[in-house]
C-alpha cells in the first residue's frame, strides 16, 4: 500500500515555488482551526487556508503541492519524513519561560520488586493511545530496546504485540472490540480523552495497573514520595530524577513543507509579520494551529530534516514502523568509507582491493559524509581539525590522527601531529598584513581550519575585523554562499558556462581543498592564499600536478601577522598564523573500534602505502602523512584553546545548527 501510494505521488506534478507575494495554503484539521486561520489569514494576505480531514490528508495535500504547510508534533514530523512523504521541518515554535522538556517515564509504586526488563506479563496504564508521553515514546522506546518483541512485521500488528506483552492494560482511546486486553484494565469505558479513574497516574494508584507510562508532569507533586521511576538500564530513581531516567524526551512541535527554500523562507516571513498574540491563542479550542504555550517561532537550517529535528526520539519513531534495529556483527564485515570526488572514489577502490574489509562510497561534500556516518549509512572519513569539531558536535568521535613526524609512529605516548596555516602571496605584489584588506583571497573552504577558521580568528583579534567577506574585495572560498564575493573567484570545473561545481566543497571545484587554494593564488585569481604549511613546496619545483609544473618556491612568500611580518617559504615556523591539531579520522562510537582496527591492520600489510595519491594531491589521507596513532580520548584530541577559536568562528555551520538543534526551545 505505501509501494502504491508513493508511486501515485511521485506520478503527480508539484507546485512551483512560490513567487513573492503569492498565498501559500495552510492546512487545518478541523472547523476551529479554520476559523482561526481565515482570522490570521485577514492580517496576512498570503496566507490561504485548506482543510482537510486529519495530519495525513494535510501531509498528503502538502506533498501534491495541493496545500504547502501544517505544524504537528515530534510523531508526525517522522511520518513527514517518511518517503510516502518527503516533508521536513522548517519552523520550530519557542516556549513560554517554566515550560520545561517533557520526558515520557514508566512510574511504579515505590515497594515495586521488578524492573523493566521484567515488564512482561505485567498490567499497564497509559495515557490516551497515540499521545507521545502515554505511548508513542514508552512503546516505541521499549520495542527499540526490544523489551517488547516485535520485529515490524506487518502478520502482527504493533497493538496486537503490545496485547499480548502486557497481562492486561488501560490505553483510553484505542479500539475496543479490536484489542480488548488493551481495554481490561479501564474502569470506564476505555475513551479518550480519559474519565478521571482511567488517567494513568489514577490508574497506577489505584492498582488496576502495576506501572503507568505519562510525562513526568502528571505525577501529583504531594504524592511523588510515594512512587519511582523505572530506568532503562534496569535501575530505578526517584519522581524527580526524570532527567537521568526516562524512557525519552517529547520534543516540541514544527511546522513540516516540502523541501523548498524559497517557500520555507516565505511562510517563515509571512508567520513573522503576525502578531504573538494572534497566532498563540485559540479563542473556542486549544493548540489551533500553533500551542498556545508558545511565544515566538524560529526558523530551522535548511538542512534540518526529521532525523535531526527528533535527535534521540528518531530511533524511537522508527521502531514503532519497522521493529528494532538489526544487531550488527562484532566485528563488522565491513568499514564503509566515505569518499569525495572521483580521486578519492578511485583511491579507495584500489585500496579495498587489497584491504578486504574496506568498502567505499561516495558523497559530494564532508558536511554529507559526516550526515551519512551520523545516519548509519557510512562509517568513517578523514577530515581537519574544524570538521572534528562539527562531527563532535554531531555526536561523532576522532578515532585515529595523522602523524606526520616519522619518528613518532610507533610510540604510544607521542606527542599528536599539528601543522601550520600560513598565508602565502606572490614575490613583489605588495600585498601585506598592513594592507591586506580589501584584497583578493583564497580559501580551502568555509569552516576549515588553514582555509577560514584561523585566519577569520586572526583578523578578528588583531585588526578587529571579523567578516571575512566583507575584509576580502572577492575571493574563492567553497562552501560559503553561491551569490556571495566569496564564490566570485571561484574556477568550478571549468568544462561549461554556469558550472554547478563553481565554489562546491568537493575536487570538483578546481580551487577547492588546500592545492586548490594554492592554485586560485598561481594562476592569478586571488593575491593571497591561506593554505597548510608544506603546500607550496609539493606543488613547485617540478612537484605536483600538470597545472604546477612550471612553479618556483622562490616565487612565493609568507605574510604573518608579527613580526617578522613576512618570510620565505621556508620559514613557516617563525612566520604563521597558527598551530593546529593534525586531521584525523571520524567514526560514530559503535564503529569506532571496528575502525581503528582495519586501519592498524591495513598499515601492516606490505606494499600498501595508505598516502600516496597518483591521480591527484590529499586523497583520502593528506600525502605527508608517516602513519596513523590511535586517539585514545576523543574529547581531548582539539584543545580548549582551538576549541574556543572555533566556537566564535562565524557563521556557524549549518550542520552544526542542525546537530545543535534545540527541539523543546524555551524562552529566556
Amino acid at each position: 500500500m505505501n509501494l502504491l501510494l508513493t508511486s501515485l505521488l511521485g506520478c503527480l506534478v508539484l507546485a512551483l515555488p512560490l513567487a513573492s507575494g503569492e498565498k501559500f495554503k495552510w492546512c487545518v484539521t478541523s472547523q476551529p482551526e479554520l476559523n482561526k486561520c481565515n482570522k490570521l489569514a485577514t492580517k496576512a494576505p498570503e496566507l490561504e487556508c485548506f482543510l482537510q480531514k486529519d495530519v495525513t490528508e494535510c501531509m498528503t495535500s502538502i506533498k501534491t503541492g495541493a496545500a504547502d504547510a501544517i505544524t504537528v508534533d515530534g510523531y508526525h514530523v517522522f511520518q513527514g519524513g517518511l518517503t510516502n512523504y518527503e516533508l521536513h521541518p522548517i519552523i520550530e515554535e519557542k516556549y513560554k519561560k517554566g515550560q520545561e522538556t517533557y520526558y515520557a517515564v514508566a512510574v511504579v509504586k515505590k515497594d515495586t520488586a521488578f524492573t523493566i526488563k521484567d515488564l512482561s506479563g505485567k498490567t499497564s496504564c497509559h495515557d490516551c493511545y497515540k499521545s507521545r508521553g502515554g505511548w508513542f515514546i514508552p512503546i516505541g522506546k521499549l520495542i527499540s530496546e526490544r523489551v517488547i518483541p516485535w520485529d515490524g512485521s506487518e502478520e502482527k500488528s504493533l497493538e496486537k504485540a503490545v496485547s499480548e506483552f502486557f497481562s492486561a492494560s488501560c490505553v483510553p482511546g484505542i479500539s475496543k472490540a479490536n484489542y480488548p486486553n488493551l481495554c481490561k484494565g479501564c474502569k470506564s469505558d476505555c475513551s479518550c480523552p480519559p474519565k478521571e479513574s482511567d488517567e494513568p497516574f489514577a490508574c497506577l494508584k489505584s492498582d488496576a495497573g502495576q506501572v503507568a507510562f505519562l510525562c513526568h508532569n502528571k505525577i501529583p507533586s504531594a504524592e511523588k514520595q510515594d512512587y519511582k521511576l523505572l530506568c532503562m538500564d534496569g535501575s530505578s530513581k526517584s519522581v524527580d530524577e526524570y532527567k537521568d531516567c526516562h524512557l525519552g524526551k517529547v520534543v516540541g512541535h514544527a511546522v513540516i513543507s516540502r523541501k523548498d527554500a524559497s517557500l520555507s523562507d516565505q511562510i517563515f516571513k509571512v508567520l513573522s509579520q503576525i502578531p504573538s498574540s494572534d497566532l498563540f491563542s485559540s479563542d473556542g479550542g486549544k493548540d489551533l494551529m500553533f500551542s498556545d504555550s508558545a511565544t515566538s517561532l524560529i526558523k530551522l537550517p535548511e538542512i534540518t530534516d526529521s532525523f535531526f529535528f527528533l535527535k534521540n526520539e528518531y530511533e524511537i519513531m522508527r521502531a514503532l514502523k519497522d521493529g528494532p534495529k538489526p544487531i550488527p556483527p562484532s566485528p563488522r564485515p565491513v568499514v564503509n568509507w566515505c569518499t569525495i570526488g572521483h580521486g578519492e572514489k578511485d583511491k579507495c577502490d584500489r585500496l579495498s582491493g587489497i584491504i578486504n574489509r574496506l568498502s567505499c562510497q561516495s558523497a559530494t561534500s564532508v558536511d554529507e559524509c559526516i550526515v551519512k556516518i551520523k545516519r548509519g549509512e557510512l562509517d568513517a572519513i578523514a577530515v581537519d581539525g574544524g570538521q572534528v569539531w562539527a562531527a563532535e558536535k554531531c555526536g561523532l568521535v576522532a578515532a585515529m590522527a595523522e602523524q606526520y613526524n616519522q619518528a613518532n609512529c610507533g610510540m604510544n605516548d607521542a606527542d599528536a601531529s599539528s601543522y601550520y596555516v600560513v598565508a602565502v602571496v606572490k614575490k613583489g605584489s605588495g600585498v601585506t598584513w598592513n594592507n591586506l584588506e580589501g584584497k583578493k583571497s583564497c580559501h580551502t573552504g568555509v569552516n576549515r581550519n588553514a582555509g577560514w577558521n584561523i585566519p577569520q580568528a586572526v583578523l578578528c583579534k588583531e585588526k578587529n575585523k571579523c567578516d571575512m567577506y566583507t575584509f576580502f574585495s572577492k575571493g574563492c572560498a567553497p562552501g560559503a554562499d553561491p551569490k556571495s564575493n566569496m564564490c566570485e573567484l571561484c574556477k568550478g570545473s571549468g568544462k561549461a558556462v554556469g558550472d554547478a561545481s563553481k565554489c562546491k566543497t568537493n575536487p570538483d571545484e578546481q580551487y577547492y581543498g588546500y592545492d586548490g587554494a594554492f592554485r586560485c593564488l598561481a594562476e592569478g585569481a586571488g593575491e593571497v592564499a591561506f593554505i597548510k604549511h608544506g603546500i607550496v613546496s609539493s606543488n613547485t619545483d617540478g612537484n605536483g600536478p600538470e597545472w604546477a609544473k612550471n612553479l618556483k618556491s622562490g616565487d612565493y612568500e609568507l605574510i604573518c601577522p608579527s613580526s617578522p611580518f613576512k618570510a620565505e617559504i621556508s620559514d613557516y615556523v617563525n612566520c604563521n598564523w597558527a598551530l593546529v591539531p593534525a586531521h584525523a579520522v571520524i567514526a560514530r562510537e559503535d564503529v569506532r573500534n571496528d575502525v581503528v582496527t582495519l586501519l592498524k591492520d591495513a598499515q601492516t600489510v606490505p606494499d600498501i602505502n595508505l598516502f600516496k595519491s597518483d591521480d591527484g594531491k590529499n586523497l583520502v589521507f593528506s600525502d605527508s602523512t608517516k602513519c596513523l596513532q590511535e586517539i585514545k580520548d576523543s574529547k581531548k584530541f582539539l584543545s580548549e584553546t582551538y576549541k574556543t577559536i572555533l566556537e566564535n568562528s562565524k557563521p556557524i555551520p549549518e550542520l552544526m545548527q542542525a546537530c545543535t538543534l534545540d527541539n523543546y526551545p524555551v524562552e529566556v
